[in-house]
């Protein structure tokens, strides 16, 4: 890293600064101590995040992302998002998604129409479909557990990446049982692993303005803490840019660092594979117009600081879904060691208007337009082809 005399003028986000204010050596030292393993506090964490120049921020990111993974690769996954249903009676703020249950223009999608998909993200080598869709109240246990066990049927090599805590707590509301439960008759029938949809931000002040008739931030962590007890792969997420401030930004990078120190703990093999930070994609949403939309300086200053405080999850996605490739891209440079995926047929953020879908051929260029090697990964980040 470069002599403090060397940085350009710090710069700092359109949001008024909360941490305590700190000279510029004090900053610098700070993201050195990061990125040499020094565990930060919030309070830390969050002065980084608002007063640290945005190039030592990458720096300190690259540094620290060294020890932990080879920088010579950026990782990609082949996968397909099967929506299955859009009716939801959870009506969230930011969801240009759901229609309301009753609704004429509600879908749900047959066995039938979902192998075909499975069938077509096969042909292209994929390896990961994520189930996901609103809380339809009309669809019950049983229509999971038939979804799960005949895509495993046709395709055994294929992972179940798919539903939310969400989707688990309101299966266990509609069958009058408990998480547990619902877990181990969806694990029976073939599901693999948690995505950390519905993670939004897990502060309930903000849930309760964007989100007030979900399941509670806590009920997120206990959902996931319990697959992690029962030797279960999820991943975390964070939804930010809308009525959150940075501190809250901060305290739900600390919930998923507990939980994961605590799923360490156990040692039963069930933990948080990775992060996943999305920016707010408002068009189309009941937002739309009420918020400051995140700036790329903020995804990009999210990323390092996710590497930085997140010293116990391994892999961190770029999340080019909401803030572009181009974006993404940067964010090799910020922390992230992965691109994430195809997403074939995404349609929750393409109801914002945005067209997410990247070819495989695209990918692989933007990553190898970064210097690094190219690898396709399987839902765990295991390499399964290395380009190049």
């Amino acid at each position: 890293m470069t002599s403090t005399t060397l940085l350009p003028p710090r710069g700092r986000l359109n949001r008024e600064q909360e941490s305590e204010d700190r000279t510029e050596e004090e900053v610098y030292e700070l993201a050195v101590s990061a990125a040499n393993g020094k565990r930060l506090t919030p309070e830390e964490a969050l002065a980084l995040y608002e007063q640290a120049d945005l190039h030592l921020l990458g720096r300190a990111a690259t540094k620290r992302k060294a020890v932990v993974k080879d920088d010579r690769y950026a990782t990609y996954v082949i996968d397909r998002n099967v929506s299955y249903t859009n009716a939801c009676n959870a009506y969230c703020t930011f969801c240009a998604f759901y229609r309301p249950p009753g609704d004429k223009d509600v879908w749900v999608w047959d066995i039938d129409t979902i192998l075909k998909k499975v069938d077509e993200l096969v042909e292209i080598g994929g390896t990961q479909v994520m189930l996901q869709g609103g809380l339809n109240p009309d669809l019950r246990l049983d229509y999971y557990e038939t979804v799960f066990r005949a895509i495993k049927d046709r395709h055994p090599h294929v992972a179940l990446h798919s539903l939310t805590a969400t989707e688990v707590d309101f299966l266990a509301r509609q069958e009058d049982t408990s998480h547990r439960a619902i877990i181990e008759a969806l694990r029976k029938a073939g599901w693999d692993s948690l995505p950390g949809g519905g993670a939004e931000i897990l502060v309930e002040r903000v849930r309760k303005k964007v989100s007030p008739l979900k399941n509670t931030g806590q009920v997120w962590q206990d959902v996931h803490s319990l697959c992690h007890s029962l030797g279960i792969r999820t991943t975390a997420t964070m939804t930010y840019g809308h009525m959150e401030t940075n501190a809250e930004r901060i305290e739900h990078l600390r919930i998923v660092r507990d939980m994961q120190d605590k799923a360490i703990e156990a040692d039963t093999g069930g933990s948080f594979t990775a992060m996943i930070p999305w920016s707010m994609a408002p068009s189309g949403t009941k937002l739309e117009g009420r918020i400051e939309v995140a700036t790329g300086q903020e995804y990009l200053r999210t990323q390092a600081i996710c590497r930085l405080f997140l010293d116990n999850v391994d892999n961190l996605q770029a999340g080019w879904l909401t803030n572009g490739p181009k974006l993404a891209q940067l964010a090799l440079d910020f922390g992230a060691n992965d691109f994430g995926g195809i997403l074939m047929e995404e349609q929750v953020v393409s109801a914002t208007g945005l067209k997410p879908e990247l070819s495989i051929g695209e990918i692989v260029s933007y990553i190898e337009q970064t210097g690094r090697i190219a690898a396709q990964r399987d839902t765990y980040y295991t390499h399964l082809k290395v380009h190049g």
